[in-house]
């Protein structure tokens, strides 16, 4: 039995839930999405809850059946809160500015790095060195933030570059003076 699998998805009041065979939509205050859901599992919606339950007894089932009621979880969060990663720029003339949807990053290359965002993904920039990522799909936000992220990630001595909000790094020693 799959620990995370048999729990059900609560519905908030706001979001609707249609199946239509294995492919669920999902309605609420901030869009829509669908996913198509494995077809060893059958769907069960009632008016405030969602419950997966494998149709087939074996190993590989089991494990898509967690994993589905997680995409289905992240799907009713996306659509009535919706997602936000947050990112910071650490470097002397580093920074970041928006220009229309896209978002010009002067990271230390030698010409600026403009990134255009995916459909349904939201950039602001504040004070030049703060990214916020915004969206319903948790899998395209967190994608959006580690592309980013990629452009310049941060380097283990001074810590410069691009870090997730609230990220720890591992600092290295720099070499010793003497001898």
């Amino acid at each position: 039995m799959s620990r995370i699998g048999k729990l059900p998805v609560k519905i908030p009041k706001g979001v609707q839930v249609a199946v239509n065979g294995q492919q669920v939509e999902i309605k609420g205050g901030k869009g829509v999405l669908s996913r198509e859901v494995h077809d060893g599992l059958a769907i069960e919606v009632t008016s405030d809850e969602i419950k997966l339950q494998p149709n087939v007894e074996n190993e590989s089932i089991k494990a898509l059946w967690g994993l589905n009621r997680v995409l289905l979880h992240n799907m009713i969060v996306g659509v009535s809160e919706g997602y936000k990663r947050e990112l910071e720029i650490v470097g002397v003339g580093y920074k970041a500015e928006m220009k229309g949807r896209d978002v010009n990053l002067i990271v230390g290359h030698s010409s600026p790095v403009l990134y255009h965002p995916r459909d349904g993904i939201t950039i602001t920039v504040e004070n030049q060195v703060k990214i916020s990522v915004e969206g319903i799909d948790k899998e395209k936000v967190g994608q959006t933030a580690a592309e980013i992220r990629r452009v310049r990630p941060p380097e283990p001595y001074k810590g410069k570059g691009i870090r997730y909000a609230g990220e720890a790094l591992r600092r290295k020693a720099g070499k010793t003076a003497g001898k």
